[in-house]
């Protein structure tokens, strides 16, 4: 079971906190550093001192670490047109030494485009679709060769496909709740499919779903990586878990019913079940980025045990 650290810093943080936050996974042995994709804080929260952008602070993570993977979860794709976003990140993933994975979605809170004059276009997931192809594609097309794409929404000619990643194929995530169409577009397109903060139950059945449309396309359902998003509150007693939650503005039944929280037992056994339904990879959604302690609470009690 790989654990990785997952961060929400349109709530609030600056690029030195989160390369504290991406050090602190690095050198406590978690196996990867990834964040949301937000221009507008959600909730309650200030957002203080503003956004950060996803693929600028990652270029800078990049080159200051050394062993941990890179990532998002995911890619707003209303936020940047696929043949840049092919740029961005293969130049992100040559900066790393190949170590980017590319968690690309359709893009979905309205507001934060309302504020920042991003297009909010209805037709989202058939843009995806459009985005997916051309992304894999600039990348999958030999050197010397060009790529040209001709589809409803984006059309591209004679590109010459450059730069290309340092990894043969970064790996690229798809993920969500929908019933037909995403595990279809799972199937076709991703190495890793995670469904976000959902309970067992939901979990198993659209990792059955996503399992069953790859073998429709002609891939083995094990081909893929499936995985979960969770919120992290973790503590060495209740009363540790109980300050966690609160600093999160959140209450401890509700984070143990839907989440990871409570001691390092009950969430090594709640990561378990995860497990058993097919889930290989855990994203622990971190929302306090200051408090490092609980990062290495989790690290010496919770993935020491799992390993």
């Amino acid at each position: 079971m790989d654990l990785r650290i997952f961060t929400e810093p349109q709530q609030g943080a600056t690029y030195d906190t989160l390369l504290t936050v991406a050090k602190a996974t690095e050198d406590l042995g978690f196996d990867a550093f990834f964040r949301s994709d937000h221009y507008l804080r959600m909730g309650s929260s200030d957002g203080l001192p503003g956004p950060t952008d996803a693929w600028i602070t990652l270029a800078g993570l990049a080159r200051e670490t050394k062993r941990i993977r890179l990532g998002t979860l995911m890619t707003a794709g209303t936020f940047r047109l696929p043949g840049v976003l092919a740029i961005q990140v293969a130049q992100v993933d040559q900066m790393s030494g190949g170590r980017v994975e590319l968690g690309l979605g359709a893009g979905w809170f309205e507001e934060e485009h309302r504020a920042y004059g991003i297009p909010f276009p209805k037709e989202k997931f058939a843009r995806l679709e459009e985005q997916l192809a051309i992304v894999t594609g600039l990348w999958a097309t030999e050197e010397g060769k060009t790529f040209t794409f001709e589809g409803k929404h984006y059309q591209l000619t004679d590109s010459p496909a450059l730069p290309k990643p340092a990894q043969g194929k970064v790996p690229v995530l798809i993920g969500g709740h929908g019933a037909q169409r995403t595990p279809r577009l799972a199937a076709r397109y991703a190495d890793e499919f995670n469904i976000p903060f959902a309970s067992l139950e939901d979990s198993e059945r659209q990792f059955g779903r996503v399992r069953a449309a790859a073998e429709e396309a002609g891939r083995r359902g094990g081909d893929l990586v499936y995985s979960s998003a969770l919120v992290a509150c973790v503590g060495k007693d209740d009363a540790e878990v109980a300050r966690r939650a609160a600093a999160i503005g959140r209450e401890v039944d509700e984070l143990k019913a839907n989440g990871l929280a409570g001691s390092p037992a009950e969430v090594v056994d709640k990561i378990g079940r995860y497990e058993a339904i097919g889930a290989s990879r855990i994203y622990l959604q971190c929302l306090d980025l200051t408090d490092l302690d609980h990062l290495e609470l989790i690290s010496s009690q919770v993935q020491s045990q799992l390993s």
